[in-house]
């Protein structure tokens, strides 16, 4: 027996496709049968498996463990939740051994996916590559096992919860926090973690709905956040946080409605956490602002620039012992009191945390950063054969010219009027570009070598492309 997968759905960071198109339950099947026999051959015995909101995810969870089952190994079956709650399981079980998470994250509602961790480390690039010829080659273990229910959501609440370990209550029940959980698979563990959170809370759109209704669960893209502005602005609270559709990637807003971008977010964190742990590494990644590195050194931390991904990022974190980590997607990594994954709530807590720690109101800690002007995440096509050729060639052409490159993942350049980046996406067939200026003038002139740039390899920015 062996499986052929569609060439588009195994990526770099995890596995995806358009159910009834690219996916379905013989690639789940395939999936939980090659994932569990690396597994046993590494001595594990129980897989964790859970599933987000959408309306195929059922479907795929039971394909999923039947193929877990048919390799030798036993599933934990812990049910609809946030991806960071089977990090949970898989991370605070002693006869768990390996998880799978079935989810879409932030795709239209006809995706679906997988993400996965493995002996407690992300399981991603040339892991997901030999599930592949694994199946190709019907290269699987066989054995009948069987499978468990665990209700977990309980417990991964009361931990997130000891984020505020230390801090009096009392000094956090003035707190007003608004939080849109965009029909997510974060909803239901929000409404027990915020009964039992200080504070006044007002949640929107916590009903699990796979058709994601109200608006698109991606936190990072402004026009997202409109309703959870207006909540913020009617009931004049403190500040708001949004999921995406997984909850493992975390969003946010002041009391003036102001975004709170995940670079931005990351210095908030870093100053509350260098305060206990001084000196530490914190690491971010390439599209991150200059201000939160420059912040970083300020407060005696080492600021770390890493490349793009929650897979990459994390592995550092646990090569170099970071205790903080975060991207610009709005992924933050607690290692410090916690267990290393990006969990959205869990940051939200902290969040909460870090304010009545500083003694500053999340409005104040947003105000008090520099005011630079900066792009969004520009992305535009390019044919697949040519973006990491297109790298190569503004690397040589830089270097010829004595530019300040810094080549960790892609180009980030570094002149008087700020820096801008060019990389090519690990999933798509898009090169992505970013920069930031203190002015205007600054941001137009950057822009205008990006341009030149791609121009010297025959390209031009185009339409925007989609995520």
């Amino acid at each position: 027996m062996s499986h052929q997968f569609h060439h588009t759905v195994l990526r770099e960071y995890d596995i995806r496709g358009i159910i009834g198109e690219t996916l379905g339950e013989a690639d789940a099947y395939a999936i939980g049968r090659g994932f569990a026999t690396l597994l046993g051959r590494a001595g594990g015995k129980k897989v964790a498996v859970g599933y987000d909101g959408r309306t195929s995810s059922p479907m795929l969870e039971e394909a999923l463990v039947r193929g877990i089952n048919d390799a030798g190994l036993d599933a934990v079956r812990i049910g609809l939740g946030p991806t960071p709650m089977l990090y949970y399981a898989e991370a605070s079980a002693e006869d768990v051994q390996g998880g799978i998470q079935i989810t879409g994250s932030h795709n239209p509602a006809n995706y679906n996916g997988f993400k996965m961790v493995f002996l407690g480390r992300p399981f991603f690039g040339d892991d997901i590559q030999q599930l592949g010829r694994m199946a190709a080659a019907g290269d699987w273990a066989e054995g009948q096992r069987t499978h468990e229910r665990r209700e977990v959501l309980g417990a991964y609440v009361a931990r997130m919860l000891e984020g505020l370990a230390g801090i009096d209550r009392a000094a956090l029940s003035g707190l007003r926090i608004g939080w849109d959980a965009g029909n997510g698979a974060a909803g239901p563990a929000l409404e027990l973690l915020t009964q039992d959170l200080p504070g006044e809370h007002h949640l929107l759109f916590t009903e699990v709905d796979g058709t994601f209704p109200n608006h698109h669960p991606d936190p990072t893209e402004e026009k997202n956040l409109a309703d959870l502005k207006a909540l913020v602005a009617e009931k004049k609270l403190d500040f708001g946080i949004a999921f995406d559709g997984d909850g493992d990637r975390i969003g946010a807003i002041d009391g003036l409605g102001r975004v709170i971008w995940g670079d931005q977010l990351l210095m908030i964190y870093a100053e509350d956490l260098l305060r206990m742990e001084p000196g530490s590494a914190i690491i971010a990644d390439v599209k991150a602002s200059r201000a939160l590195f420059d912040r970083v050194s300020q407060l005696g931390g080492r600021p770390l620039m890493w490349k793009t991904g929650h897979s990459l990022i994390k592995s550092k974190m646990k090569e170099i012992g970071a205790p903080l980590a975060g991207e610009m997607s709005g992924h933050v990594f607690f290692a410090h009191q916690y267990y290393g994954f990006d969990d959205a709530l869990y940051a939200a807590v902290r969040l909460m945390a870090a304010s009545a720690r500083l003694g500053k109101s999340v409005t104040q800690l947003r105000g008090d950063m520099p005011e630079l002007v900066n792009t969004p995440e520009l992305r535009f096509q390019v044919d697949e054969t040519r973006k990491f050729a297109v790298i190569d060639e503004v690397k040589k052409r830089l270097s010829a010219a004595g530019a300040d490159v810094d080549a960790t993942d892609g180009v980030r350049v570094s002149t008087a009027d700020g820096w801008w980046l060019l990389r090519a996406s690990n999933t798509q067939d898009v090169l992505v570009a970013r920069a930031e200026s203190n002015d205007q003038a600054g941001l137009d002139r950057l822009m205008d070598q990006i341009d030149a740039q791609l121009a010297a390899s025959g390209l031009k920015r185009g339409p925007q492309a989609g995520h």
